[in-house]
């Protein structure tokens, strides 16, 4: 008799046992949570500015879902509570990227017009020989103008796209750089001797 309660007993808890493992709730409140908080950092710039933070919450998130798909809800919820903090650090982190990246759009500014003031002056022994580029050289010229106080004031609102049209400011220098120095190379005309 005393094997039979025991036997029951314990065919009554692995019951109960199995009960609470099957009503165990997906964790859906986190899973939003998480989503809301991936959506606020995108949002706010991490994609650009804290790229390596949101990748790695972005893995924690695949993490808690492949935890949900198996039906693991615990850790699936631990997972989504963890992706959750994860994307906002990345959206904290977005701050300090963009101070990181306008320091650095500063300094390339910065090289830019020490190497825009070069250019000018390799230009000047060679404006003779210009002729049919002239144009060419007067346009560009206004383009670096235009573009150079685009970038300076771009900087403060989007240094990322700041960084895109230095890169292109870039090229004019390195255009220029190389016709006037095949220019210099080529030896200048003799004056024609008059009569």
């Amino acid at each position: 008799m005393n094997h039979c309660r025991h036997f029951l007993s314990l065919i009554v808890v692995l019951v109960l046992a199995l009960a609470l493992a099957g009503c165990a709730k997906p964790p859906e409140a986190e899973k939003s949570a998480a989503d809301a908080a991936m959506t606020a950092a995108v949002a706010a710039g991490a994609e650009t500015y804290a790229a390596t933070d949101l990748d790695a919450a972005k893995k924690i998130l695949d993490g808690a879902e492949t935890q949900m798909k198996e039906k693991n809800y615990k850790e699936a919820k631990q997972a989504y509570l963890d992706a959750k903090a994860a994307f906002e650090r990345a959206a904290a982190a977005v701050d300090a990227g963009k101070q990181a990246a306008a320091a650095e759009a500063t300094t390339a500014v910065t090289a830019l017009e020490e190497a825009w003031v070069n250019l000018e002056a390799a230009a000047k022994p060679v404006e003779r020989k210009l002729k049919e580029k002239k144009d060419l050289w007067t346009a560009d010229v206004a383009a670096f103008t235009e573009g150079l106080k685009t970038v300076k004031e771009g900087i403060a609102a989007g240094p990322a796209g700041a960084k895109a049209k230095i890169a292109e400011l870039q090229t004019i220098i390195d255009k220029w750089d190389a016709a006037f120095k095949e220019l210099a190379a080529v030896p200048a005309k003799p004056a024609a001797k008059k009569k």
